[in-house]
């Protein structure tokens, strides 16, 4: 017998062994092994079990044995893993690592156990509590026997508590046989004491019924595709036919994986399933503390949860019967990996799905342009959700062009009908949310004598300033540096600070509407998910009037008194140099406006622009993703973007800048042979973000169709060659940027 292992030396291989008599019945794809590697034994897992190897047996060495500290791997993720290593140009290594957890893989943490007790020997125990009226040496084991007869089971901590405990007594009782001791596995408390409500299924709207019976349909195999995109709008009860499919699947006694694309939104999508399904499921996203991931990875592997839910690693979850895995907010470019493996969580949710038979729900208001690309044509299942769960009607929708406000007659980043708006809702008892998706107080800081612009020295893009704090940052390598006075070169005092960011926002909103109650939501300041939970739950309560914040205010909050939503810069991201730019602002937009009107009254959003004729905030304007859709696909395949093509971004990164463009015009002269007429090779040249820590950066782009020779050379040439000084390259299939 013959096992394929592949160990953690990054070689992007797998190596022969023979299995030795005594583990033939107990080896498997995914099993954890030892095996000698040169003079060293090296841990290992098994990828396959061929039927023969390429080298004669008496050149193979024997599996040294079974790894005790390190987890196996389902079978079906193994095949997962070595699809994730050829389709998206890493070593099988790095693949079989992402599979696992740190916290597992390292084999350092072992389950933390505790002793209960409780009575092995009734009569015996009776006996010795009768006896112990007369004789005083028996009352302690007599105390003991008593509390252990009340409770049924007690822990050395809760023994410890009955007066005049004695541990020599407990020791007699377990000698005696007359009590007996069990290790039980202590698991990290990740729900805490949070009291959380049942809930039951709510009847299903017209709409809601006909994604439900395409379920169906799906789970029972009448369709050709296991693969739903769920278009519904902003509170259309996507989440309802989440719950609801979930439960169909757990009647087959089969599991599920949740993927929301923020941590951000995990409580809130924890409180809905927990009071639907109790405490049957499990969190898996990595603000977890190492512990608290080990045990939620063990209870998902020893099957005592049957749901998982979290971010982008729960998709791993080692579940060996998956019948469903969910992609809420499908579009989101967080599913997107930024580190070997840069793979997409959706995309690789649909493949886990082919592999192991299971359904996959793709849920989203403003679909990506590859997944409605896939269900025009019949790849996916599409079901349509166009009207609101309480029948509520969209929200007003009303554009502001800012070309036609004065400043002078008020603060040019809220215009009058913004402002009169927020005062109505004041009055009026409701609630608003104002969005802007840039963080700080400013831009840009420039002196007005010699026109100096602060930049940060590692990377190619402004500081920004922060007036709370009175620093100048960057948002890209993190550097912090004290906020000058006066002008560096110059010294001049006359140093303006330009541009706007939340913080600017919020110091603002202060001063127009006193009184108000405001907070300001954004990575700045939300360090924790408690900081987060923190601030809704008090927008929750009706303690605030106003909430300011970025993206992460955009999507899947559920605030009925929100009956405003402004949105300060609406065509910010539209001049970004990537083709999803659009895209991403309609999405945005839309997103954000779906946050008004949620409850009875009607909601009205306020799009302030200074480019009004704009195509993608028309469509925005009126709410309209067919149109929006239609008009992105179309330039899309004007220029021969995806989905109408596959694109790998290859970079190169250094900190000598003649090297790197040398080694990227190297390199993309040895890939020329391996292209073909179907395929262009644009670059390479600088990146748009020229340089970030202080690496310099080049970008080469490859788009076309039949890829699959094009990445095998990509690996060979990346991984197994060496460049000149500390130049890195990185290869990103289907990447979300390319900035």
């Amino acid at each position: 017998m013959i096992a394929r292992v592949v160990t953690e030396l990054s070689l992007d291989r797998g190596f022969d062994y023979l299995v030795p008599p005594e583990l033939e019945s107990v080896i498997r794809i995914g099993s954890a092994v030892t095996v000698p590697f040169g003079k060293t034994l090296r841990e290992g897992v098994v990828l396959d079990l061929p039927a023969s190897s390429s080298y004669p047996a008496s050149k193979l060495k024997y599996i040294a044995g079974l790894c005790t500290t390190r987890a196996d791997i389902p079978e079906k993720l193994i095949e997962l893993g070595q699809w994730i290593a050829e389709y998206y140009c890493c070593s099988q290594e790095h693949a079989i690592r992402t599979l696992l957890p740190a916290a597992v893989r390292s084999g350092k943490l072992k389950h933390k156990t505790r002793k209960l007790f409780t009575i092995a020997d009734s009569a015996a125990a009776e006996k010795l509590i009768v006896e112990s009226a007369d004789k005083s040496s028996l009352r302690a084991r007599a105390l003991i026997l008593r509390e252990l007869r009340s409770a049924g089971t007690m822990s050395i901590d809760s023994l410890k508590n009955i007066p005049n405990f004695s541990s020599s007594s407990l020791n007699t009782l377990l000698k005696n046989k007359i009590i007996s001791a069990e290790e039980e596995i202590v698991r990290a408390d990740i729900f805490g004491d949070a009291v959380i409500m049942p809930s039951k299924p709510l009847p299903p709207t017209p709409d809601q019924k006909k994604a439900l019976k395409l379920f169906d349909d799906m789970l029972d195999g009448y369709t050709d595709s296991k693969i739903m995109l769920l278009h519904g709008v902003t509170n259309s009860g996507k989440t309802e036919v989440y719950l609801q499919c979930i439960a169909k699947v757990l009647e087959q006694g089969k599991s599920a994986i949740v993927l929301v694309p923020e941590i951000s939104l995990t409580p809130q999508t924890l409180r809905r399933f927990r009071s639907r399904f109790g405490d049957d499921l499990s969190v898996l996203h990595s603000r977890l503390s190492e512990r608290e991931r080990f045990d939620e990875w063990n209870r998902i592997n020893e099957g005592k949860v049957r749901i998982a839910i979290g971010a982008r690693s729960a998709l791993f979850a080692p579940f060996r019967n998956l019948g469903l895995i969910v992609v809420d907010e499908e579009h989101e470019s967080t599913y997107k990996q930024s580190e070997s493996p840069r793979y997409m969580a959706r995309d690789v949710a649909v493949m886990r799905g082919k592999f192991e038979n299971a359904c996959v729900i793709l849920g989203s208001a403003t679909p990506s342009a590859e997944s409605m690309y896939n269900a025009k044509n019949g790849k996916f299942l599409l079901a349509r959700m166009d009207s609101q769960a309480n029948d509520n009607a969209a929200p007003v929708m009303r554009m502001v062009d800012l070309r036609l406000e004065n400043p002078e007659d008020g603060n040019p980043l809220f215009s009058k009908p913004l402002i009169e708006a927020v005062r109505e809702r004041i009055a009026r008892g409701e609630q608003s949310i104002l969005f802007l998706n840039l963080r700080g107080y400013a831009r840009v800081m420039v002196c007005k004598e010699c026109s100096y612009e602060a930049w940060c020295p590692e990377c190619s893009v402004h500081y920004t300033y922060s007036k709370s704090r009175q620093t100048l940052s960057c948002h890209l390598c993190g550097n912090v540096i004290p906020a000058p006075e006066s002008c560096p070169q110059c010294s001049s005092p006359t140093v303006r600070f330009d541009g706007a960011g939340t913080e600017k926002i919020e110091s603002i909103a202060r001063a127009v509407f006193k009184g108000a109650r405001i907070a300001r939501m954004d990575s700045d300041l939300m360090r924790s998910a408690s900081d987060y939970e923190a601030v809704l739950e008090k927008f929750r309560r009706g303690d605030l009037d106003i909430l300011i914040g970025t993206q992460m205010i955009a999507k899947g909050l559920h605030f009925p008194n929100v009956t405003l939503v402004g949105v300060l810069m609406a065509d910010l991201g539209l001049s970004s140099p990537d083709f999803r730019a659009s895209e991403r602002t309609f999405q945005l937009i839309t997103q954000v406006a779906g946050r008004a009107g949620r409850g009875e009254l009607r909601g009205e959003v306020y799009l302030q622009t200074r480019k009004p004729e704009n195509e993608t905030l028309m469509h925005a304007m009126n709410l309209d993703f067919a149109a929006f859709s239609t008009y992105d696909l179309e330039f899309r395949e004007l220029f021969r973007y995806p989905p109408f093509t596959r694109l790998i971004a290859v970079w190169f990164k250094g900190s000598n800048e003649e090297e790197v463009a040398a080694c990227a015009a190297d390199f993309t002269e040895q890939l020329r042979p391996y292209a073909h007429e179907k395929i262009r090779l644009a670059g390479p040249g600088a990146a748009p973000i020229a340089r970030i820590k202080g690496k310099f950066r080049y970008l080469l782009t490859i788009r076309g169709e039949g890829l699959k020779v094009i990445r095998q050379a990509l690996k060979v040439l990346a991984f197994h060659r060496k460049y000149p000084g500390d130049i890195e390259i990185s290869i990103d299939v289907d990447p979300q940027s390319l900035m």
